[in-house]
C-alpha cells in the first residue's frame, strides 16, 4: 500500500504544479511542498526533490517507491531519510514531547553515523518539531494547550481562506488529484493503517492550500502545520474520534467537488475547531 500511496501523491503533486489557478502554471522559481513532494517550478521544467519539510515519508525504503514510468528513480540523501524516520517517531509519540534525542541510541537504532543524524535534527529544528537547547542538545518541542489553541486558530483562518480560493481558482485537475488522495486515505482508514492515513490526511489539507497557487498562503500554512504533527496525529486516537474526523473529510471533498467555497470554508473551520476538542485532554 505504501508504494501505491506514494505514487498517487507524486502524481497529484505534479498535476498541481503543472495546473495552477485557472489551469495556468504556477510561478517560476517557486518551491512548494505538495502531497509530501517538494516540487520546484522553473518555467516549463520541474525538478522534484525529496521533501525535508512535509510528508514525503511514505515508504521506509524510498528507492523502492513508485515513480513515474518516464522519469528517473528519485533517491533521497541519507540525512533526509533519517529526518523521515525521526519525524515519524515524533509524530507517533514514540519519542515523546520534552524528550532529549539521544544521539548514541538513535545512531544505533537507525544504523547511521552522527553526521546524517545531526543534519536531520537541524531539519526538524527548522520545522519546529525539536528545539536545540544549550547543555541539553536536541529536545522534542512540547506544546502547551495555549500553543495548540493559538496554532489551530491561525490554521483555521488560513484553511478557510484557502478553501474559498481553491473552489474559485483551483484547476479541475488539481481538484481531481485531491479527490484521488481522499480515496487513498479512505483505503487506509478501512485498513486501520493510522500512520499512512494521517500522512494522506495532512497531504489533503496541504493540497487544498496549494490549489490557488498562492505562495504566501502555502508558506504560512506549512510553517504552522509542520510543528503540529503529533497533535494532529493524536486527534484520531480512538475509533469515535477517528470516525468523526473521516466524516468531516468526506464533507470537505463533496464541497470541493461542488466548488462551494463557503461550504468548504465552513467544514474546514469546523474540522479544526473539533481537532482542538479531540486533543485538548491529551495535551
Amino acid at each position: 500500500m505504501a508504494k501505491a500511496i506514494r505514487g498517487l501523491a507524486e502524481n497529484a503533486a505534479c498535476i498541481l504544479m503543472e495546473m495552477g489557478p485557472s489551469g495556468k502554471p504556477l510561478s517560476d522559481y517557486t518551491a512548494y511542498s505538495i502531497f509530501g513532494v517538494n516540487v520546484v517550478s522553473q518555467a516549463s521544467q520541474q525538478h522534484r526533490l525529496g521533501s525535508p519539510v512535509m510528508d514525503a515519508e511514505w515508504d521506509a525504503h524510498p528507492q523502492q517507491a513508485a515513480a513515474p514510468a518516464d522519469g528517473p528513480i528519485i533517491r533521497r540523501p541519507l540525512q533526509e531519510e533519517v529526518a523521515v524516520r525521526l519525524r515519524d517517531l515524533i509524530t507517533q509519540g514514540l519519542i515523546p514531547a520534552g524528550a532529549r534525542l539521544n544521539e548514541v541510541a538513535l545512531c544505533a537504532q537507525l544504523g547511521v553515523s552522527r553526521t546524517p543524524l545531526r543534519e536531520a535534527v537541524r531539519v526538524l529544528a527548522g520545522e519546529g518539531l525539536v528545539e536545540l537547547v544549550p547543555a541539553r542538545g536536541a529536545v522534542v518541542r512540547r506544546l502547551t494547550r495555549k500553543d495548540v489553541a493559538d496554532s489551530l486558530v491561525v490554521l483555521k483562518s488560513l484553511e478557510m481562506l484557502a478553501g474559498r480560493l481553491a473552489c474559485s481558482e483551483g484547476s479541475a485537475a488539481g481538484i481531481a488529484a485531491i479527490e484521488a488522495l481522499h480515496h487513498g486515505m479512505m483505503q487506509c482508514y478501512k485498513a486501520q493503517d493510522r500512520l499512512a492515513y494521517f500522512k494522506l490526511n495532512q497531504s489533503i489539507h496541504t493540497g487544498i492550500v496549494a490549489l490557488p497557487g498562492n505562495a504566501t498562503l502555502i508558506w504560512a500554512h506549512e510553517a504552522i502545520q509542520s510543528r503540529m504533527k503529533h497533535i494532529r496525529f493524536i486527534g484520531n486516537a480512538g475509533p469515535e474520534k477517528w470516525a468523526d474526523a473521516v466524516a468531516e473529510h468526506e464533507e470537505m471533498i463533496r464541497s470541493l467537488k461542488a466548488r462551494d467555497g463557503e461550504a468548504l470554508a465552513h467544514i474546514l473551520g469546523k474540522h479544526l475547531d473539533n481537532t482542538y476538542e479531540r486533543v485538548k485532554e491529551l495535551i
